[in-house]
């Protein structure tokens, strides 16, 4: 009879393990896929490819136990050899081959220069052969660092206090409403894909009172720009027994603090592969809307043309004045008109024509969307009805007002955006790992 008794130690070294100064002038084996293969004659470099970097191996004709016409780009080899040290090669250790077990060899070459620094091919190719595109170091910098974006999301909310939960993303009625739904049919029922996690979680805060959620959100906006998807990755919150909306935005910028650090600590490498400067998190503005909207016309010229929302020019100018004003790379808009709000959200009690609401922009680009939320369930039903909407598909959300709720606010950010601007892209679809767009279903 065998037993599992835990992880199974392997015996092939990570590179961390191989970086030791005690592992200098030992015999060590190491898995890996073979990045690339510069053959120099009667010496060959053979760099492996691993889930943390990359590793220099030496092929000396004669001495490495088999032959470099074997061996292929893409291969997935277990390699054993001699390391040493070597300033020169990545991590500043190389492995002088004696032997090399071949697991798998490639059947075709590769479509797609992955072993040069810079990916130099098209936006569309990259996401046709996206399994192949990220063995790029620094196309799989990207997502690396997204993983420590929601690294830093959970764990500083866990430190907070917060649940973490897991909604639905099938319902019979979205939380936005409007006509950007997916509808599909559900056992001979209409239902809809999930915009929002909003109505269940504001629902779970009558239960855990602080509460977070990552996953998948659906827009069916006919929108083929570069900051629009159809499907993206949400990092929602949501607290109750708060003071005012201005929690809500503490709060985020607490995780963006933490994160910022994470990022500076944990994914160094990454940060230098990408050649990026972290944004400065130590203090964020705020603006209301409609004082954002006058500064960015006075001082850039731009007429004001819609009073009741912000336009991506707006949303640019505003982040740009900001940044040339008190060198800030975030902002937060406030005050967003009542009109341009969901039904859930609070009014200011000063002015019912605007809400307690707010938008986070980095560099000019709306990465957040969050604010208190009505709490009071009269309150709650008289503001549906004043739109003109139906309570049907919303009865069990309004049951849980009915039997009494804490104030409470929250927010949502976009994933996809944030790392978007963190890393310098101008494209949505550069830091999402398989986008679905108008145009684009698989892979």
């Amino acid at each position: 009879m065998e037993f599992m008794t835990g992880v199974k130690q392997p015996e092939t070294l990570e590179l961390e393990e191989l970086y030791a100064e005690e592992m200098e002038g030992k015999r060590v084996r190491v898995n890996g896929a073979v990045h690339t293969i510069r053959d120099m004659g009667e010496v060959a470099f053979v760099i492996l490819r691993k889930r943390d970097g990359l590793l220099q191996c030496v092929y000396e004709e004669g001495k490495a136990g088999f032959d470099l016409k074997d061996l292929k780009e893409g291969a997935a080899v277990e390699a054993e050899g001699l390391l040493e040290k070597e300033e020169r090669a990545p991590g500043g250790v190389e492995l002088r081959l004696s032997g090399l077990k071949i697991f798998s060899l490639p059947a075709a070459p590769m479509p797609l220069p992955i072993a040069k620094w810079k990916l130099n091919t098209s936006l569309e190719a990259k996401l046709n052969m996206r399994s192949v595109s990220l063995r790029n170091v620094r196309e799989r910098a990207k997502f690396k660092l997204q993983e420590g974006i929601v690294r830093g999301f959970r764990d500083f909310l866990y430190s907070q206090g917060f649940t973490e939960i897991h909604t639905p993303k099938i319902g019979a009625k979205s939380a936005e409403g409007g006509s950007n739904m997916f509808k599909l049919d559900y056992f001979h029922r209409p239902a809809v894909l999930q915009q929002s996690p909003q109505l269940y979680k504001q629902m779970m805060v009558g239960v855990f009172d602080r509460v977070f959620e990552t996953g998948p959100v659906f827009r069916a906006e006919k929108h083929n720009t570069k900051r629009h998807l159809n499907e993206y990755t949400s990092l929602d919150l949501e607290m109750g027994y708060i003071d005012s909306f201005e929690d809500i935005m503490a709060m985020e910028t607490g995780f963006l603090q933490y994160t910022m650090a994470l990022l500076e600590k944990e994914y160094a490498k990454e940060l230098r592969i990408l050649n990026i400067t972290l944004p400065r998190t130590d203090q964020i503005p705020v603006v209301r809307f409609d004082r954002a909207k006058e500064l960015a016309s006075e001082k850039y010229g731009r007429k004001i043309r819609n009073p009741f929302d912000l336009e991506p020019e707006e949303e640019s100018l505003i982040g740009k004045y900001f940044q040339e004003e008190y060198g800030a790379d975030f902002v937060f808009v406030t005050h967003y008109p009542s009109k341009k709000r969901p039904f859930y959200a609070m009014d200011d009690p000063e002015d019912s024509r605007y809400t307690l609401s707010f938008d986070l922009l980095y560099h000019g680009l709306e990465i957040t969307t969050g604010g208190q939320r009505i709490h009071d369930y009269r309150m709650l039903a008289d503001k549906i009805a004043a739109r003109g909407m139906t309570e049907e598909g919303l009865e069990q959300y309004l049951d849980t007002f009915r039997y009494g709720m804490p104030p409470h606010g929250g927010l949502g950010i976009g994933l996809e955006r944030l790392t978007m601007k963190l890393v310098g892209e101008d494209n949505v679809r550069e830091t999402t790992l398989y986008p679905r767009d108008l145009s684009r279903l698989e892979p």
